[in-house]
């Protein structure tokens, strides 16, 4: 699904990582991620692939808006 972002300006954050035969629940940890992205404020939407190569563009009103949800404590434990 694409997202529905406003006119520019805003951030876009890509994480990228490499799906590995060991990585049992990352599906889950994906949507507990996405779930709680979601609920950030400044948060704009993302857009996910996941096969052997997982990557996630997501969308921010700001920079602050990305520190905070860089600094946020279960998004910083479940790295």
């Amino acid at each position: 699904m694409i997202s529905n972002t406003p006119p520019a300006p805003y951030y876009a954050v890509i994480f990228t990582n490499i799906r590995t035969p060991g990585d049992q629940g990352y599906a889950e940890m994906a949507q507990k991620m996405d779930d709680l992205a979601r609920q950030q404020p400044g948060y704009l939407g993302h857009e996910s692939a996941r096969d052997k190569l997982g990557i996630t563009v997501s969308y921010w009103e700001s920079r602050e808006a990305i520190t905070a949800w860089k600094n946020e404590s279960q998004h910083r434990l479940e790295k």
